[in-house]
């Protein structure tokens, strides 16, 4: 199971939201890169890089940052505000390794089999990110009509291997991660799940990982508050 540490970017800096609230951020660093240089030092093996600014709405793709981080020389996770393939493009040109289609894919389901075609599986990832039973777009302001199993299915036939899930209520808080619906999505599926939002403890790691199903963990506040170490996930997810 892979452990992707996360770099969310807001205004140039490293930021968490709790729930996707951006009026509840708070500022973990000013240098993307140096942050990025820690987890590398940590052991890790990808780094997870979140444009918020592009989440909400706002026009820009955060290229520059996302070279620079790129330049560390880990594989890089790309999303937020990649509105269009074409938008991608760009960020697989500018270090991206893959790159995470979510209102994007969820509004135009269609184009995740475009992504898949263009780019190839491994570099294409999609958001099946819940509020409540529903699938959120919009930076998770808004809410589809789709529950993620529905959606998911329909992206493993496009040929979807990657899909990222974030349940919203829990992001941020470190109140759990949602081991279950997480695990369940997966097997509905058959995608390779990357669980998000509310790690707390290194038994979520743990758990997720004796699941058998799910594919990798992001962690975010977790590691920035010193809950606990980079390197004490990472051994977690190795065991078994």
């Amino acid at each position: 199971m892979i452990v992707y540490p996360a770099i969310d970017l807001r205004h140039g800096r490293v930021v968490r939201l709790k729930y996707g609230d951006p009026a509840l951020e708070t500022v973990h660093g000013d240098d993307p890169v140096a942050v990025a240089e820690r987890w590398r030092a940590a052991g890790a093996t990808w780094l997870h890089v979140i444009n918020l600014d592009g989440a909400l709405g706002e026009a820009t793709l955060a290229l520059d940052a996302l070279r620079a981080i790129a330049a560390v020389g880990l594989p890089v996770q790309f999303g937020g505000g990649l509105r269009a393939l074409d938008d991608a493009a760009r960020a697989l040109d500018a270090g991206a390794t893959r790159v995470i289609l979510g209102t994007l894919a969820v509004q135009q389901p269609e184009s995740a089999r475009q992504a898949v075609e263009r780019f190839g599986a491994e570099a294409v990832a999609v958001a099946l990110d819940a509020r409540g039973e529903r699938v959120a777009t919009h930076g998770w302001q808004q809410v589809s009509a789709w529950t993620p199993a529905e959606l998911g299915a329909r992206f493993a036939q496009m040929g979807v291997i990657h899909a990222l899930y974030t349940d919203v209520s829990r992001d941020g808080d470190l109140s759990g991660v949602n081991v279950e619906a997480t695990a369940e999505l997966a097997r509905a599926t058959g995608l390779a799940v990357i669980a998000s939002g509310g790690v707390a403890s290194l038994d979520d790691v743990r758990r997720l990982r004796e699941t058998g199903v799910v594919a990798g963990v992001v962690i975010g506040k977790a590691l920035y508050t010193g809950t606990f170490a980079l390197e004490e996930a990472l051994r977690i997810a190795r065991e078994g």
